[in-house]
Parts: C-alpha cells; structure tokens; sequence
C-alpha cells in the first residue's frame, strides 16, 4: 500500500496572500515554494541529467501584473540562463476578428507571455542551427513543461493556459498541445505545414521568420501572433470539440495554399550569413 506524503504539494503552495504586486509568484508562492514544487516535478532531476546544476532563481515583479521568473545555471548573468518565463493571470479581451459567447470573456486563464528554455552549455553548429530567436539549443522538455504548467493552472484554479507564440515555429510547436481560439487562425497554421510538408521544420521556421513564404495569389505571408489556448473547463474544451469550430478549421486548410520565394530565401540567408561573418 502506498503511503501518503508527509507533506502534500498543496501544503507546499499554501501561502496565499490580498497583494498581488509582492515579490511572491503569483501573488500567492515564494520562490523556495515554487523550488519545491519544480522538484517534486523532476524539474531538477532532468536539470541534472544536462549537467545543469546548481541553480539560482529570480522573481521580478516590477512590471505587474506581469512576472519574470529565471533560472540560471550558478550565477544570475544572461549567458547562465536556462529559464526565461514571462507570466500572468488574466481574461480574453474582446476582439472584432471573430465572435466568441460573452461567457469567454468572464475565463480567468494562466498567461505564458513570454516563455525561453535552452541549454547554455550547448552550442549551434551547421549541423544543429539554431530557430529564430534561440541562443542555445533547448531543453527537450517541452511535454513535461506544459504539463508542470497545467498543473499550476489546475492549482490555481484556471480555466486554462494561454499562450501569444512570438514566432511561427513557436505556434507549430504548440499545436501538439494547444489550439488557436480563433479557427482560421487553426487552419491556416496547419495549412503551412500541409502545404510544405516536405520542408525540414528549421527550414520552415527560417522561411517563415524572413517572410519568404507566399500565398498562392502570391501576396507575403507574414507572421501575426494570436491566442492559443489549453483548455481545462468543461465549456472551453466543448468550444473546441464543436462541429462548428472543426468546420471552420477544415474549410481553411483546405482552402489555403503556401507556397516558398527561393530568391527570397535564398538572398536573405546569405545576408545573415554575411553579417554574422
């Protein structure tokens, strides 16, 4: 029979508290806190296993309501970070792009503005190029962070997780776990990908990045960030599932075509190339 822990990761993160602009995460969990719960998620045993260890961590309140929290390796300077995450609590704003029930707009979600993991002991390499925006290679962790990130979101009681993925790449990555709110935005994601199947994702990420890539009117296709959402109540998930959101998504996919500018990509990888010389 298992025993039950002597401590449970709910008395762990018990500290709540009225001011939300103190140096506690989320208004409510000091950083010794949120350590623990990080371990007992296997955060610092895979830390480990990368040679990524000790750490130091740093909560930043000064721009409430959003938070920066950062794990470095050893020593709090820019070329030891590990963990760059910009976060917050909030609500959907009314957009005029499409019409939600008014309902969605009451959600509380868990906010990843802003969301960096990498490795500062690796190195790119022609053979291992970075994405665009990375300065070392990643963690390969993303399944486990999203599901520590749940977690939190479960524990504080959310409707779920949302996320504005900066970049394309970042987008087609999150689509393993997330969906756009918006269903165009949902299909013309998986429409790229559908259309240019047969590109190495770098190489997508890259195109994409230096807006070398075209409709098939041939007008740019130019990144734009939207809301990808993680769904945890009942009627978001419902939203998502609905014929009516799956139809819209179709209709899209199979409407849109992408196409890539390889003059285009070709000069501005060179233009790169040259100036990092």
């Amino acid at each position: 029979m298992k025993k039950d822990p002597l401590v449970s990761e709910r008395d762990i993160l018990s500290g709540l508290v009225e001011d939300k602009s103190t140096s506690l995460f989320l208004g409510r969990y000091s950083i010794a806190e949120v350590a623990a719960v990080l371990g007992r998620r296997n955060f610092f045993r895979e830390a480990k296993k990368r040679n990524l260890w000790p750490l130091v961590f740093n909560l930043d309140s000064s721009g409430h309501p959003v938070q920066r929290y950062q794990i470095f390796l050893e020593e709090e300077k820019p070329e030891k970070l590990i963990v760059d995450l910009k976060i917050r609590e909030g609500r959907l704003r009314p957009r005029d792009q499409f019409h939600l029930p008014a309902s969605f707009y009451t959600y509380e979600f868990l906010i990843l503005e802003w969301l960096t993991l990498q490795n500062p002991l690796l190195k790119f390499s022609p053979k291992r190029p970075p994405l665009p925006g990375q300065e070392h290679p990643g963690l390969g962790l993303g399944k486990k962070v999203v599901d520590l990130f749940v977690y939190l979101a479960r524990l504080t009681q959310k409707d779920g997780l949302l996320v504005f993925p900066a970049y394309f790449h970042n987008a087609l990555l999150f689509t393993r776990y997330f969906q756009f709110l918006n269903p165009q935005k949902q299909g013309e994601v998986l429409a790229v990908r559908k259309s240019l199947s047969d590109i190495p994702f770098k190489h997508l990420a890259w195109m994409a990045y230096l807006n070398c890539l075209r409709e098939d009117d041939g007008r740019i296709y130019e990144w734009m960030a939207e809301e990808q959402v993680f769904p945890l109540n009942r009627s978001l998930k419902e939203y998502f599932e609905s014929r009516a959101y799956k139809q819209k998504v179709k209709k899209v996919l199979n409407s849109r075509r992408f196409a890539i500018d390889w003059a285009c990509y070709e000069k501005k990888v060179d233009e790169l190339i040259a100036a990092k010389a």
